[in-house]
């Protein structure tokens, strides 16, 4: 049920992006593609029956498609959301966020939490709940925490942790005022200090070979803490049954069983449809349509934390000139990219304005509609004082060479070559002459990599609800996770300067003003994001499109 959230963004490929259930119905400047009833911010943003503890049913089983993957340990580089999910059902879920991504400490483990900056460095003092214990009667103390981190913070590369980001930041976890408390000294601060223990590891699995091996098609639900527990691992069909954990000290679960069947998505969808199953994702609009009406289930569609963009490759010859590029941004109608899109989902939500945060998160502005607006008119001018001259096909030129400008599409999904031909339809009237070059699925990372691409559309989901710590992920001039190779050094710096924030909201203001300067450098444009959307069986509480929300496993079940 939860996704670790101490993982860096990850590129995904989105030419085919229904295949994500990412979608969006955007329209001009923040208006949906009838220009009506769209949200100032992501509609219908949580969609999963939250009920109180009191509102939900003692016993019954919960059942969803899912397995355990090769490596279960979500803190080696191996795992995957997979794994995070089945690790949240049998371990401690210390930490949660709310929808929106405001933190959630679970009293269970830490019954206080205090941060406080002395002399520009950070101190966090965790004090754990003096009845938490790990399923083997080990005390849940301040070792944990340190086990934790030293597995992960880089210092022995023996353990194949998955990020060493932030954990790499603390100088030392030590013992508080008894065992029971854990003092965690940072050098300088960080804002999203909580993602990296939103669980953590028994002592005994923090050795380099039980962190690598141990969870290897294994559980180990004496390692394990929390309302529920391993019941039955077949790790012969791949299936998962947790039951109620007779040594959790908080809130029982209401479930007397979460089980997980091992299934292909396909098979999921008809598992669903044969009451198999009490939920399962629709990933696009044919598989929405498979499951939309059945008697006995409802929809449930919400904000997701995804987004895909137009990236400009900087170092390309013809994106080489600011103006170029800012001529193709003001050309792109988003609104008619997002139409075609998601054809057949009812969904809509306002255009992105930001790489880093979402319209549903606090502290977002529309940092795009403050630097851009669609003017294909405007491109033309910017295009003429340029130099470029208009050629006799309608195709600008510039010292004899044509303006044409290269597309990547991967694959031969119909939605990609749609948008492919509705961008070199958008770009023609300012006289830019799109190509569309065909590449494999199988090359994407090497495309970005290598940047061999002038125009490519692509996604990012963010793992955690601090997406101002990403901000130079996608703007720095250094960093290799800049495909756009856009950026200055004294940009590089602004961005830097704003991770030393120690307070949320003053960072993601500095956050905004300073990715206004790097969007003009008309380099990367959002385009959409889109929902998560579900089938669930109705009275099924505390499940469905939660965006960064993880409902605590005991509050998961059937609604009174």
């Amino acid at each position: 049920m939860r996704a670790r959230l101490a993982l860096p963004l990850a590129l995904v490929a989105a030419v085919s992006v229904v295949a994500t259930a990412c979608q969006s119905s955007s329209g001009k400047d923040g208006g949906g593609p009838d220009g009506k009833d769209t949200p100032k911010a992501a509609s219908a943003a949580v969609d999963y029956n939250p009920q109180p503890y009191e509102n939900v049913k003692d016993g019954g089983t919960y059942t969803t498609v899912g397995t355990f993957d090769d490596q279960g340990n979500p803190f080696n580089v191996n795992a995957t959301l997979t794994a995070s999910r089945v690790w949240g059902w049998y371990n401690a879920d210390a930490i949660t966020y709310s929808p929106t991504g405001e933190v959630q400490y679970n009293a269970d483990y830490y019954s206080e939490v205090k941060v406080a900056v002395e002399g520009g460095d950070q101190k966090v003092t965790l004090t754990i709940n003096p009845k938490a214990a790990f399923n083997d009667g080990t005390p849940i103390d301040w070792t944990a925490i340190k086990a934790t981190w030293k597995a992960n913070n880089g210092s022995d590369e023996d353990f194949a942790a998955s990020s060493t980001d932030g954990y790499d930041q603390i100088t030392s976890v030590e013992r508080g005022e008894n065992a029971k408390q854990a003092v965690i000294s940072f050098k300088g601060v960080n804002a999203s200090w909580s993602t990296l223990f939103t669980t953590f590891l028994h002592p005994k699995a923090a050795t380099v070979e039980n962190f690598n091996k141990a969870y290897v098609k294994k559980a180990h639900p004496e390692w394990g803490a929390g309302p529920y527990t391993v019941a039955k691992w077949d790790t012969h069909s791949g299936n998962i049954t947790f039951a109620r954990n007779p040594k959790w000290w908080g809130r029982k679960g209401k479930l007397d069983k979460r089980v997980y069947v091992n299934l292909e998505s396909t098979a999921g969808v008809n598992a669903f449809k044969n009451g198999q199953l009490d939920y399962t994702s629709a990933v696009d609009a044919e598989s929405l349509k498979q499951i939309k009406g059945l008697k006995g289930t409802e929809i449930r569609s919400g904000g997701s934390p995804f987004e895909y963009s137009l990236y400009f490759n900087t170092k390309s010859a013809v994106l080489s000139e600011t103006a170029v590029r800012k001529a193709i941004a003001e050309s792109v109608d988003r609104a008619q990219i997002a139409k075609i899109q998601f054809q057949g989902l009812d969904y809509k939500e306002p255009l992105p304005g930001s790489a880093v945060l979402y319209s549903f998160q606090k502290g977002y502005e529309d940092n795009v509609s403050a630097v851009l607006k669609h003017a294909p008119d405007e491109a033309g001018k910017e295009l003429d004082a340029a130099g470029w001259k208009p050629g006799a096909d309608g195709v600008r030129v510039k010292n004899g060479k044509k303006l044409e400008v290269g597309y990547t599409l991967l694959g031969d999904d119909p939605l990609g070559k749609a948008t492919a031909g509705a961008l070199a339809a958008m770009l023609k009237p300012a006289g830019i002459h799109l190509v569309i070059e065909k590449g494999d699925d199988a090359d994407f990372s090497k495309i970005l990599s290598d940047r061999r691409f002038d125009l490519f559309l692509s996604g990012n989901r963010s793992m955690d609800p601090f997406g101002a710590r990403y901000l130079c992920d996608f703007y720095c001039s250094d960093r290799d996770s800049n495909i756009t190779g856009a950026g200055t050094p004294a940009l590089d710096k602004e961005i830097r300067a704003t991770t030393e924030i120690a307070d949320l909201d003053k960072q993601s203001a500095a956050v905004n003003k300073v990715e206004r300067k790097a969007l003009r450098q008309y380099a990367f444009l959002p385009l959409f994001s889109g929902p998560s959307t579900y089938g669930v069986k109705k009275g099924l509480a505390n499940v469905g499109a939660t965006i960064f929300n993880t409902p605590l496993p005991e509050t998961v079940g059937w609604q009174k």
